[in-house]
Parts: structure tokens; sequence; C-alpha cells
């Protein structure tokens, strides 16, 4: 195992706390050879795909990224935006956002973004707190509900960058924000918005992303997370067990996944006489392809296409300041016990006295 050399190590350095924000990841690019490189590290992932090596490379190589990169490229060019993916794009003004609501409530900390899978990475974000003289590290996985595939694969990030770090960042991550009062009053709040704006629909949809249902039995709690973030947004909101649903969209394979599907669902309000549909994804706090493409497009044709008549997708929080003020209180919960605050950090003469004393104690060796 190699490790990396670290600067020299300074006595009295002030200690300073960073925050990582982490979501999952995007191409450099809507083209086919872009995709293929995400593709590739996403699901190389064991986390992600639970195949075993032997048996999953072969299927990887020799048939999906030799077929899927191309149609995946003509997806994100339907939604790709001026800046770059919208993943990238909200998850940028999202850490910026961040860092300004920190500071507003006097935290004095460092905030950077990375993704799991793609550009800027998690090793390289670290490694740039290091290098600005960070010495804690608060790591926030942007997944509400926790899951072994998103919570846990980020984390494993974290450590095999540890692995090849001498000089450890005090650790800390979130794992889980699914059921916080200011997330849900956020997402609560953007949903009455947009009824305002464009009418109530007679259901609201509430799409989570899929998982494979074995994951449940292993004793993963994504599942029963995203039916409690389902419910506390329903009561929320007002809606009875008959205006609004929960279902599971992004299948992949043919394995059985957590049920009800998003779209055979939406098929059957519609041939069943629901005429209007409102749409939200709670397990995303970023509009994204699985958002935009997905469920904006194909969730829409096939609710149209099946007799319904009116479609309407709300957008997921994005840069919504009521959800990044959530977002900084979750942060600053997580804070408690690192002096982040200028009130707690040490004196110019206290730093002195620091040096001196170190100074003395080299000197005595």
């Amino acid at each position: 195992m190699s490790v990396t050399k670290e600067p020299p190590f300074q006595h009295g350095q002030v200690p300073r706390t960073g925050i990582l924000i982490v979501n999952l990841g995007t191409p450099e690019a809507p083209t086919a050879p872009a995709l293929r490189r995400y593709l590739g590290q996403f699901l190389w992932d064991p986390r992600v795909v639970e195949i075993p090596r032997a048996v999953w490379w072969p299927i990887l190589h020799g048939i999906i990224l030799r077929v899927r990169p191309k149609k995946s490229a003509e997806k994100y060019a339907s939604v790709w935006m001026p800046g770059g993916s919208p993943l990238r794009v909200w998850t940028e003004k999202q850490a910026t956002l961040l860092a300004g609501v920190l500071g507003e409530q006097g935290h004095q900390v460092r905030v950077r973004h990375a993704m799991r899978y793609g550009q800027p990475s998690v090793g390289a974000e670290l490694d740039a707190f290091k290098a600005e003289g960070v010495t804690r590290v608060l790591v926030v996985p942007l997944y509400p509900q926790y899951s072994g595939a998103t919570t846990a694969s980020v984390m494993d990030e974290v450590f095999a960058w540890g692995r090849r770090t001498r000089l450890l960042p005090e650790l800390r991550h979130i794992n889980h924000f699914h059921d916080d009062p200011g997330y849900i009053a956020a997402l609560a709040r953007s949903v009455r918005a947009h009824w305002e704006q464009k009418g109530r629909g007679d259901k609201l949809v509430m799409s989570f992303h899929g998982m494979p249902h074995r994951t449940l039995l292993l004793g993963d709690p994504y599942h029963c997370e995203c039916l409690k973030t389902g419910r506390l947004l329903a009561e929320a909101l007002g809606l009875s067990q008959d205006q609004h649903v929960v279902t599971f969209q992004s299948r992949f394979g043919k394995a059985k996944w957590l049920q009800p599907y998003t779209e055979p669902t939406l098929r059957k309000l519609a041939a069943t006489g629901t005429k209007k549909v409102d749409v939200i994804c709670p397990a995303f706090v970023s509009d994204c392809i699985e958002t935009l493409e997905e469920i904006d497009m194909e969730a829409r044709e096939a609710f149209l296409s099946s007799g319904g008549e009116g479609f309407e997708y709300i957008p997921c929080l994005n840069d919504n300041l009521d959800w990044v003020r959530a977002l900084g209180e979750v942060v600053a919960r997580h804070l408690q016990g690192w002096p982040t605050r200028a009130e707690d950090q040490p004196t110019a003469e206290e730093l002195r006295a620091r040096q001196l004393r170190a100074q003395a104690l080299g000197a005595s060796n």
C-alpha cells in the first residue's frame, strides 16, 4: 500500500473544518465514450451490483458497456444544461448556498462538493481540503434515505482515500435525513407552491429510486425510510391514503425490485380513471437523468398514452433556499463539539503560546 507524502507538520495550526457534500455522479459529456467511462465505474461498484465479479465482468464489459452508453448518451443529451449535467449544476449550487447559510450562522467552515463516480472525485476534494489545512471533515452524502448502494458506497470511497493518507483528518458522516422536519417541510412547501402555480392533480405520486428487493431482506433500511418519508410528506400536506401513492423507479435487469413500480402504477392509474397526477421524487435532492428524462419524459408519456389527461412533474429541491437551510441545520447538528464559530477559535496570543510551548518541548528533547 502506497501512502501519499504529507506536507511538513506545523505546530500550533488552527484546526479547520471542511464539509464535503457528495452526490452520485455524472458523465463529463453526453457522449458514448464519456458514458462508457462513467457507467464502467458506476456499475463495477460491488455496492451497486452485488454479483460475483467473475460473473459480472463479462456481462458488464461484453454486453452492457457495448450497448448502453450510446442509448444513455442520447438521454443525457435531452436534459443537458449549459453548465453541464443537471446533477453537477445543482450540486455545485447547493455547495455554494450551503457555505453561505453556514456562514450566516457563524460557522467558519470550508464547503466542497464531490461525485462518487466521475468528477470532481471524493479523493481529489479531500486532498484539496488537506492542502487548505482542514483537519476535520464532515462528509454529507446527499441521499435522504440510507442505502448500502449509495451512502455506504460514498464512505467506501472516503475510506479508500484514507488508506492512502498518512495524517488522517477527524472524520464524521451523515447517514440519512429522510425524516428530518426541515427536509420534510421543504418538500411540502415545494409541492404547495407547485399546486398554487399549476393546480392540484387527483393523486400525488411519490417516486423513489428503486433497489433490488433482496436488499430489503438483507437488512438495508432504504425501503422503510422511503415509506417514512412518503408518510411524513403526506401528513404535512394533509393527504388521505387515496390521495397519494409511493412507487419505485429505475429498475435494472430481470430480478424483482422494490414495488410498486412507478411506470406500471401510472399506467394503471390512467386506465382506471385517474385524470391528472402530480409526481415528485423525494429520493433525489437534485434533478438529474432519473427525474428529468425517466420521470418527466418517459413516465409522462406512459401516463398520457394510457388515458391520463394531465401530468405534472414537481422539480427536485435543487437550489430551493428552504431546502438548503434545512440541510444547514442537519449539518450544524453534526458539527456539534467541533469549534467552528469565531468565538470557539483560539486567539493569536493562544496560538503564539502553543508555538512557544512546542518549541520549548522540541528543545528539551
